[in-house]
């Protein structure tokens, strides 16, 4: 949220330093992330003055340079050369003085100095209106009007607008915030229990409205009242549209806003003053003279302001024209045909309630996040549609011109009765730690708009203002007056009674931290993504059983994430579009299914992402690309490290983002490793090879708890090594080799290792040749020769018969 403090402080009733300010709003919950100066025009002009050019000749040594003499109102006239082909003796001009820093539109900042142009010295230069950054001509120097006095400070001469710009961190829940009016209403309450003096912000709103004339009336009917509850209108007759006040296009602009025109720029600083949305119609468009608020038909083609076809859902409120026509999706976005134009004479002016489910709904739908939506979707106040209303008229006449044509409509067919909420003292010396005086507890809400409805000897009923649509329960009235007391207020115990706690998760951290720890050894990095995705990313399959979001963030975002693939590699996309393509990450996250309505399953998961080259290119070494044998090592030696024996690699399932190979320990599936398909890839466009490892944590979890630990000397005596190499059809793997001579039971037999594979037509087509590394160890005694040469006897023939190998002498 950002507000200027020029504006807040026409709000309150007496003058608070900035930094003052900005303590108060963060000591009352609205933090100030920063405080800011700012100036309409970079650099605030400062150091450039306006001169007077008493002469002017040509430069001795260029013919497109000009040699003058200008006075700045004190000491000797500056030489200046001057390559501007319109200046002349007798113009008065801006001058940047040596030392002086300039800010040009779209250039980088530049400090005046000394300067030797052709062998003549310039001390400082006369500026053209883009070199100062006030505008975008370069066509010649400014010439400011004759009876400008030369000296006065640019700054003063073009009237610079300075300000203090705060960021606050506003929390979702502090609709009443979302506006400079709330924030001083806030902050006058602060004011009223700190200072003990009663204190109330300066209103804007005026007494006395009266309309001109009728001549402009406009009929409004509500035909879905539960979406809109309260609509309110005024016409205004014979405007003119044209650019803003210089006043209203500051503050604009200083809270970052683009002023459109006076109709239009109204609307928005009414908005950003009391948080209210207006939206204005061109009064001719509005066919009958009568809006109607409805829904449409589903499948309905809605033109918008941004000149795009809207296809509208049976949900989405519309304001509609006296021949159920489309002019507006109600609080999100105007039409195009029936907004403010050029030529544009007569509006009807719109402040309205619409339903925060209906509006947040409709503005997620359709993309549509405006500073209505946002404001409509979190609850405005219902009580403040008419005086908004009549704050925005008069300043469109005032900005405008034109005459009020019609009385206020106002069309609220339910009053809306207002929340009340019952605190006990006792409560509230409970949640807060903190005693409070009655009168104290009193005097806070009372500032904040609360109404004493019921007082009693430990406990206060309230009613709760239509501003603050947020509070409904003790809790919420406790926080409003722990936050206008300050948190810093809050006595702090001699005595803390604690009960020591059981660290239950101990273990699970602790393995947890172990992995991390080995892979940032290997060169990873440790990622975080968002759990919740975008259903785009997934077919009907997987979007069958996943988790879908009711009440979503934007539309991207509306589904919790089936799989940490996906967010995964919208990191590695990210790295990969700033040239960071060699990538190894690890992540600790969930996953989310669900079976039916209401039966959800939440799984922690360990992810592994590998794409690039294994290392970065040396004299020494040649770049090597990851590939498949890489990412399996890593998950085989992960799992060791876990204490996990037996590692198997099944044989490939292709999924819905590539070849899938199950990871198992025994009859128990750990997790997996995936090639990831070219297509999965593409929706990413990722152009690299990726490779994806995910364990199921709460199955490793479990498998690692089982292990049992056991310590052994380190063997007395000598390993042996022995090789043989065997030729074998292609389609034999060395994993089902591997279960071949393990189903031997050689107990002295330590070690398998496959160290070579070779192809060629030499050895036979459709045959392959595999060198393989045993090793023996006995615990108790030196092993013979007789004792190796048996065991390969026996590990030779179980090959041979089992897998068709044959031998290579």
């Amino acid at each position: 949220m950002t507000i200027s403090y020029n504006w807040l402080s026409e709000y309150l009733p007496e003058k608070i330093e900035p930094e003052k300010l900005s303590k108060i709003l963060t000591s009352i919950g609205l933090e100030v992330e920063s405080l800011e100066a700012y100036e309409n025009i970079k650099g605030g002009l400062k150091g450039l003055v306006t001169g007077e050019v008493l002469e002017c000749e040509k430069h001795p040594g260029a013919d497109k340079l000009s040699l003058t003499k200008v006075n700045i109102g004190q000491g000797e006239p500056l030489q200046i050369v001057c390559g501007a082909p319109n200046v002349a003796a007798g113009q008065k001009v801006v001058v940047a003085t040596v030392g002086t820093t300039i800010y040009p539109t779209g250039g980088e900042p530049l400090t005046m100095r000394i300067a030797k142009i052709r062998g003549v010295e310039s001390h400082g230069m006369i500026c053209a209106e883009d070199e100062i950054g006030i505008g975008e001509s370069h066509a010649g120097i400014m010439v400011l009007p004759a009876d400008v006095k030369p000296g006065t400070p640019a700054a003063e001469y073009f009237g610079i607008y300075t300000d203090y710009i705060f960021e606050i961190g506003l929390t979702p829940n502090r609709m009443d915030a979302m506006s400079h009016l709330g924030v001083a209403k806030d902050v006058c309450a602060y004011l009223s229990h700190h200072v003990k003096k009663k204190t109330k912000p300066v209103t804007p709103f005026s007494n006395g409205f009266k309309a001109d004339n009728n001549e402009l009336p406009i009929k409004v009917t509500i035909d879905n009242t539960d979406a809109c509850q309260r609509y309110s209108g005024i016409s205004i007759k014979n405007v003119t549209i044209k650019e803003s006040p210089q006043w209203l296009q500051h503050k604009l602009r200083a809270i970052g806003l683009r002023p459109i025109n006076n109709i239009v720029d109204v609307t928005n600083f009414v908005l950003h003053e009391t948080g209210q949305p207006l939206h204005a119609f061109d009064a001719d468009a509005i066919k009958g003279n009568h809006v109607i608020v409805k829904n449409l038909p589903a499948g309905t083609v809605f033109k918008t302001l941004d000149d795009k076809d809207r296809i509208l859902t049976a949900e989405d409120l519309m304001i509609c024209n006296g021949e159920s026509e489309a002019m507006c999706i109600g609080g999100v976005f105007g039409g195009i045909q029936s907004g403010v134009s050029q030529n544009t004479t007569n509006i009807f002016l719109e402040s309205a309630w619409f339903n925060p489910v209906s509006i947040r709904r409709t503005s997620v739908h359709h993309g549509l996040r405006t500073d209505a939506a946002t404001r409509f979707e979190k609850g405005v106040d219902i009580s403040n549609t008419v005086n908004v209303l009549k704050r925005a008229a008069l300043l469109i006449k005032e900005v405008a011109g034109g005459q009020l044509a019609s009385d206020v409509v106002d069309i609220y067919p339910d009053k809306k009765d207002k929340m009340q909420v019952a605190i006990k003292y006792h409560y509230l010396k409970k949640l807060s730690g903190k005693n409070y005086h009655p009168d104290a507890i009193k005097n806070i809400l009372e500032s904040l708009g609360f109404e004493i409805v019921k007082e009693g000897m430990d406990e206060l009923r309230v009613d709760v203002p239509y501003s603050k649509p947020d509070i409904s329960l003790p809790a919420d009235i406790v926080e409003e007056i722990i936050r206008i007391d300050g948190l810093d207020n809050i006595e702090i115990p001699k005595n803390i009674h604690i009960t020591p706690s059981n660290d239950t998760s101990a273990f699970k951290d602790g393995l947890k931290e172990k992995m991390a720890e080995y892979l940032v050894g290997l060169g990873f990095n440790e990622i975080l993504t968002n759990s919740i995705t975008n259903s785009k990313y997934y077919n009907e399959e997987v979007l069958a059983s996943a988790v879908k979001m009711v009440n979503n963030l934007s539309a991207d975002l509306d589904i919790l994430r089936p799989s940490m693939l996906e967010t995964g590699l919208e990191t590695i996309a990210y790295n990969l579009n700033r040239k960071n393509s060699n990538l190894r990450f690890f992540e600790f996250g969930k996953t989310y299914s669900s079976a039916s309505t209401g039966n959800y399953k939440e799984e922690e998961q360990f992810a592994i992402f590998i794409t690039g080259n294994d290392e970065t290119e040396s004299w020494r070494k040649k770049l090597t690309g990851t590939d498949f044998y890489t990412a399996k090592g890593i998950a085989a030696a992960l799992l060791r490290l876990c204490g996990l024996q037996g590692i198997q690699f099944d044989e490939p399932v292709t999924g819905y983002a590539g070849n899938h190979f199950a990871i198992k320990q025994k009859n128990s599936i750990v997790g997996s490793l995936a090639v990831v398909s070219a297509e999965r890839l593409g929706t990413f466009d990722i152009k690299q090879p990726v490779y994806f490892i995910a364990f199921n944590y709460a199955v490793l979890l479990t498998l690692v708890a089982k292990q049992k630990i056991t310590y052994k000397e380190v063997a007395k005596f000598p390993a042996v090594q022995r090789d043989i190499a065997m030729v074998v059809d292609m389609a034999v793997t060395f994993g089902e080799l591997e279960k071949t001579i393990k189903k031997l039971n050689i107990s002295k037999l330590q070690d398998i290792k496959l160290f070579d594979v070779f192809e060629s037509d030499k050895i036979g087509a459709g045959k392959k040749s595999l060198a393989i590394n045993f090793t023996f160890v006995d615990e108790e005694k030196t092993l013979t020769d007789k004792e190796i040469d048996g065991m390969m006897q026996k590990i030779m023939q179980a090959c041979e018969k089992d897998l068709d190998a044959a031998i290579r002498k």
